[in-house]
């Protein structure tokens, strides 16, 4: 038995239609197609890019209160403290100088400057000596710009130290600290006014070390002195190095730029003189206008292995007496002009102990012996020092 299913229908092309025509139906087909197609892919896209608006709301968002913090920031620190206290006390000294007259005769004023530190309210100030040294009239500017008249007190050339006293109200007076505990690496302040400028301007560094000696022009040493990498320029002479408490500590005296012996220059290389120092000798100064050191009563010149070497010399190291004072100490001990001294009390004269430090080392009164050279003879003497 045969079982018969649904077949579905079938379109029957007639025979009767040619090829030709068959083709271009196909091809009618496809554009109708295509139109209809991208008319489809138009409207479906043009229906998408239709975003509807977002529904206005009636609720308003909850309000955000704005807080205004105020930040204050420190800057204060040790040293900008240590400033605020020693800074009024700084004042800079200027030195008029005498007047010098050109070849046409023309004549120019001359002055210089440096710095200096109030010790005490009654306008006294110390300061270096070669600050004031050949002064023909003193000024100071102060911190606030104010300019005072100033007298000479009196000065220590040897220590190059010297006190002035300024005739008006002063701001502040400094107060001193205790050299002698100093310690390498501690931080210290130099202020001043470099180049007789810049004003009360403020560095910092370290005590790099304590107790150095430093040769003069004058053929004697500054010893004891404190070392420091605080920036110290020409016209910082004078003026304070402070702690950080703000106390003396060092009165700035000096930079060394190179040995003399070598091209090579050094930086950071400032020395002052130590403030236990500075204020016995400005005490004395105050008191007594004047510091009492042991005299000899002679001129002498320093004698070097170049100077003894250009007028042969016997020795390389020592002093040449130029002049004897006449009813002095050397000339009581029957000291002649031309006599070597080339050692006291058996400590010998040469670079490493300068003659002036080490007559320093004894007072006025004492009873000192004298290694002498006269001509081919060699003597000691005792000479009982004066006071100069």
């Amino acid at each position: 038995m045969d079982n018969h299913y649904p077949q579905p229908s079938k379109t029957n092309i007639p025979r009767s239609i040619s090829p030709l025509l068959y083709i271009f139906g196909i091809f009618l087909a496809a554009i109708l197609g295509s139109v209809i197609g991208g008319g489809a892919i138009y409207l479906s896209v043009g229906k998408s890019t239709e975003i509807p608006a977002a529904p206005t709301s009636t609720i308003s968002p909850p309000t955000q209160e704005i807080i205004h913090e105020e930040i204050t920031l420190d800057i204060n620190t040790a040293i900008t403290e240590a400033v605020e206290k020693a800074a009024p006390t700084v004042v800079t000294v200027i030195n008029h100088l005498p007047p010098t007259r050109s070849f046409f005769g023309t004549v120019y004023d001359q002055t210089s400057s440096g710095s200096g530190a109030i010790i005490a309210m009654e306008g006294y100030i110390i300061t270096n000596y070669h600050v004031v040294e050949d002064a023909e009239s003193l000024e100071v500017v102060l911190a606030d710009g104010t300019t005072l008249s100033a007298v000479l007190i009196g000065a220590d050339p040897y220590g190059d130290l010297a006190v002035i006293k300024a005739d008006g109200e002063m701001p502040a007076a400094a107060t001193w600290g205790n050299s002698d505990q100093l310690r390498s690496g501690e931080t210290v302040i130099a202020i001043g006014s470099p180049l007789g400028a810049f004003k009360n301007t403020v560095t910092a560094g370290v005590i790099s070390a304590t107790g150095r000696s430093i040769e003069t022009d004058q053929q004697y040493e500054l010893e004891g002195l404190i070392q420091t990498d605080a920036a110290i320029n020409q016209g910082n002479s004078g003026g304070p190095l402070v702690n950080l408490a703000g106390q003396i500590v060092g009165i700035n005296t000096l930079i060394v730029r190179g040995t003399g012996t070598s091209s090579a220059v050094a930086e950071g290389l400032g020395f002052a003189v130590p403030s236990n120092v500075a204020r016995a000798v400005a005490e004395k100064l105050i008191s007594e206008g004047y510091i009492v050191r042991p005299s000899l009563g002679a001129n002498w010149g320093w004698i070097t292995p170049v100077i003894s070497a250009r007028y042969r010399l016997p020795v390389q190291f020592g002093v040449y007496l130029t002049e004897i004072v006449p009813g002095e100490p050397a000339d009581n001990a029957g000291l002649q002009q031309g006599d070597i001294l080339t050692a006291i009390n058996d400590e010998p004269i040469n670079d490493e102990h300068p003659f002036i430090n080490l007559l320093f080392q004894y007072k006025p009164g004492e009873a000192v012996l004298f290694q002498v050279i006269r001509g081919s003879e060699s003597f000691v003497t005792e000479i009982i020092l004066g006071e100069a």
